[in-house]
């Protein structure tokens, strides 16, 4: 048996216990929030982990321009002036487009001298329901294109019906084809089912190689709980213990209003 086999066959046993998830979820919701100047910081603080994004339909490449100069300077020039923050190069972290407009995004930020990275979503998003090879595809033309970092999403079918080995080498086929470039995988915890999918996927996603793991598409009915949140944190921790390699946890969508979010 390899040591995939023996850890695969560890992951299926696991079970999340949901009473102590929801009632640590709750102890930290009733956390204080920061005021004032420590508020202010945090927002700014928020504002340079953001990928500005635009996922639509109707995107063009003077959109994405636009887009583009917005993640450049995404806080008015005289509000930074007040915090004394206005030679601190406050941007967001990138600017997220579908591959079809990866080139798009490479090409304005040149033009305006920012090395601002280009993220791109892939692999059949939203749904990952595409045939493998065209989700492959997809990840080398968004590389191939200047993208840095790549937004994967799990097939869903894979975590519900528990083929935890099939996820595992899909996911790893993605991790080659994006090469150099950043991978975050994008779970949709929304339609997983239950916390124990969410931590088995977590943990196999990366294991199979994600720099990331992601709570959702956006597109989903739920996209981010507090509840989810700790269940994907306590995966990340406990993959660090096991290995010592350390991966980030990234939100889309909104847990609730920013003064209701505790910093602890």
């Amino acid at each position: 048996q390899s040591a995939l086999q023996r850890d695969l066959e560890w992951i299926s046993k696991v079970r999340v216990n949901t009473q102590a998830v929801l009632k640590r979820a709750q102890q930290i919701q009733g956390q204080k929030t920061p005021k004032k100047q420590w508020q202010a910081a945090w927002l700014l603080k928020a504002v340079t982990c953001i990928d500005l994004t635009t996922l639509a339909g109707d995107d063009t490449p003077s959109n994405v321009h636009r887009l583009c100069l917005k993640a450049i300077q995404p806080v008015r020039y005289d509000l930074l002036r007040k915090m004394d923050m206005h030679d601190k190069g406050i941007t967001t972290a990138a600017v997220c487009v579908y591959p079809s407009r990866v080139a798009d995004a490479v090409k304005s930020l040149k033009a305006a001298n920012s090395s601002l990275p280009v993220a791109s979503v892939a692999t059949g998003f939203p749904a990952g329901q595409t045939p493998l090879e065209t989700r492959l595809q997809e990840v080398r033309m968004a590389v191939a294109d200047g993208a840095t970092e790549i937004d994967i999403v799990i097939n869903r079918t894979l975590a519900l019906t528990g083929q935890w080995e099939a996820m595992y080498d899909e996911i790893r086929q993605f991790r080659e084809a994006c090469g150099d470039a950043h991978m975050k995988t994008i779970l949709a915890i929304g339609e997983l089912g239950t916390f124990t999918n969410v931590y088995k996927a977590s943990m196999v996603a990366m294991m199979a190689g994600s720099d990331f793991i992601k709570t959702s598409t956006g597109k989903e009915a739920v996209n981010a709980t507090y509840p989810v949140a700790i269940v994907m944190v306590r995966a990340i921790r406990d993959y660090l213990l096991c290995t010592g390699h350390k991966i980030y946890h990234h939100v889309t969508g909104q847990y609730a209003a920013y003064h209701e979010l505790p910093m602890a």
